[in-house]
């Protein structure tokens, strides 16, 4: 999975560059200490290295904290997913909606609700190629009201259905792989 390989550039970077750290999780490292401006170079640039950037925007920090929960909830159990994704993210990030999706908006030129429906069909898309899971499982591990608003929201997005595009990558021989 690509945010494992992350995680271990990061912690890479950080151990090569000896700055110390408390703990790495996914968009996110907890530091020791506050970095100088020499340090915060040399973290920038072997960061680049692996196509990751150093943020210190807090609005930019705050909109890549809502996409790791939402790409979090897509790729859990689902257990205890929340019927709803606003108060999933308000209780998760202990800000009010509404700011959070002001703030998501402003930073991304996108809506919350959009980036949802967009990394949802991702996930269903990989779920369809590599799992070889049916739409109708998909449709309730996904949370989808119907297999028919899969369906809808995936032609909205890809522009066609999910088994005009499991039948294209199946016959064009897409190679896909987990990372």
């Amino acid at each position: 999975m690509v945010c494992i390989r992350c995680k271990m550039a990061v912690q890479s970077v950080l151990e090569t560059l000896k700055i110390p750290y408390k703990s790495i999780e996914l968009g996110q490292v907890e530091l020791v200490d506050d970095l100088n401006a020499y340090q915060q170079q040399q973290l920038n640039t072997a960061l680049k290295h692996y196509h990751l950037e150093l943020m210190e925007d807090k609005k930019k920090i705050l909109t890549e904290r809502i996409k790791t929960l939402i790409i979090q909830l897509l790729h859990g159990e689902n257990d205890a997913t929340p019927l709803k994704l606003s108060v999933y993210l308000a209780d998760s990030l202990q800000y009010d909606y509404t700011y959070l999706s002001n703030v998501f908006s402003e930073v991304e030129g996108s809506t919350i609700e959009r980036f949802f429906i967009v990394s949802r069909v991702e996930r269903v898309k990989e779920l369809l190629i590599y799992e070889n899971w049916s739409i109708t499982e998909i449709a309730l591990r996904l949370k989808f009201s119907s297999v028919s608003h899969l369906s809808l929201q995936f032609k909205k997005v890809t522009g066609k259905t999910p088994s005009e595009f499991k039948n294209l990558s199946e016959a064009e021989g897409f190679v896909w792989r987990k990372l």
